[in-house]
């Protein structure tokens, strides 16, 4: 067992991310110090490990507690739960590429029409007329 900055240290993350992590729910001291500091364990740091991986991949902090729920209790949950997951979360990835393919478009269009030159006054830009 060892103590918060300790885990920090093994994870990469601040004291104050492993707080933030147990008020949430994510993560749950293995135990108490005599002393009342929190105690973790290789388990703990197994979750923070997965915390992290799950932010690398996106997911917002709901989804990680979830995950993590299902993964404490897997022989009560199905496969089929993780993936409706994962799933909702492409979908909305999918839909935000959209929206932003569309901005790129139209932002393109009006940045080649441009002419750029650094001796013209912006009083006849064409990115500012199209703004208007």
């Amino acid at each position: 067992m060892f103590q918060i900055g300790e885990l920090a240290k093994r994870c990469g993350v601040t004291a104050d991310t492993l707080r933030f992590y147990e008020k949430n729910a994510l993560i749950k001291p293995a135990g108490r110090s005599e002393s009342g500091y929190r105690l973790y364990d290789e388990e703990n740091q197994k979750q923070v490990h997965f915390i992290l991986k799950g932010k690398d991949l996106g997911l917002s902090l709901d989804e990680i507690k979830d995950l993590l729920e299902i993964k404490l209790e897997a022989t009560e949950h199905s496969c089929a739960e993780v993936k409706a997951i994962t799933s909702a979360k492409l979908e909305l990835i999918d839909g935000k590429i959209h929206e932003l393919t569309k901005i790129r478009r139209a932002l393109k269009k009006i940045n080649d029409a441009c002419c750029g030159h650094t001796d013209d006054d912006a009083t006849h830009c064409s990115i500012l007329a199209a703004l208007e």
